[in-house]
Formats: structure tokens, sequence, C-alpha cells
């Protein structure tokens, strides 16, 4: 059903051309992409357009209404990260600027064991020993 109503858009309407900012490179291009997903009249889906698919699909799954179609993406980034994927794996899937956003965004999904904790503290408490130690004294005479 699904392929062959694909299959009828594609005829009716076509692969439609469309020049879009290309933000992989860090330079400001536009480069043209085909898209097979249009209007009916060949025009691009607007954010408001999925809204309002994702409001009816959401209610035919029984899904709670707070879940947005953005939460599809922070669910997508979270199942990543904790799942071990590399923080900048997740940066390039989900076309964030920089690490920093993927970070501050989702790194307390990140397993635990992956985290290192008390490291600063760690050494501060060696170095603090090491200092208190009586055979250090003894050294230094």
């Amino acid at each position: 059903m699904v392929a062959e109503e694909l299959a009828a858009h594609l005829t009716a309407v076509g692969p439609v051309e469309f020049e879009l900012p290309d933000i992989t490179t860090g330079e400001r291009l536009t480069r043209s992409v085909a898209f097979l997903f249009t209007s009916s009249r060949g025009k691009l889906l607007a954010d408001t357009y999925w809204s309002e698919l994702w409001a009816d699909w959401r209610e035919a799954a029984g899904w709670p209404k707070e879940g947005t179609f953005h939460s599809l993406r922070h669910f997508f980034a979270t199942t990543l990260m904790s799942n071990g994927v590399e923080p900048q794996e997740v940066q390039k899937a989900l076309r964030h600027a920089n690490l920093r956003i993927t970070l501050e965004t989702y790194v307390h999904w990140m397993p635990k064991k992956d985290r290192p904790r008390g490291l600063v503290g760690g050494l501060l408490r060696d170095a603090d020993s090491t200092r208190r130690d009586p055979r250090a004294d003894q050294d230094r005479s």
C-alpha cells in the first residue's frame, strides 16, 4: 500500500528540486536537493504540516499529547547516547554546529561508566596524602 502511494505520488509530482542551505561545510553554500516527499502540489512540507501529521499519528498510536514531533529527535539522540554511541557521532547525526551543543543537551544520557567521576578530587586527595605523609617530611630534611 505504501509503495503504491509513493509510486503514484512520484508519477504525479516526481522528485522536486529545491535549493537549500548546506550547513555541513562551515561555509555559506546552497545545494540542490531532490525531495521525494512534498505536498501534492510539489511544495516543501512546512513544519506546521508535519506537526499536524504528527498529532494524528501520535493520537492513533495512543501516545501522550505532551510529545511533539521534535520529541522524536530527542528520543533518537538519547537512545544513541544511552547506548554508548560516541558524542561526536551523535553531533553529526543531529547536525549540531558543534559538540558543545550536543554535550550540553545530552551528556546526562551517557552511561555513567563512560564518564570519569571524581577525577580531580582523587588527584587532590593523592597529592594531600603525599604532602601529609611523615616520610615525605623526612625526605625534605
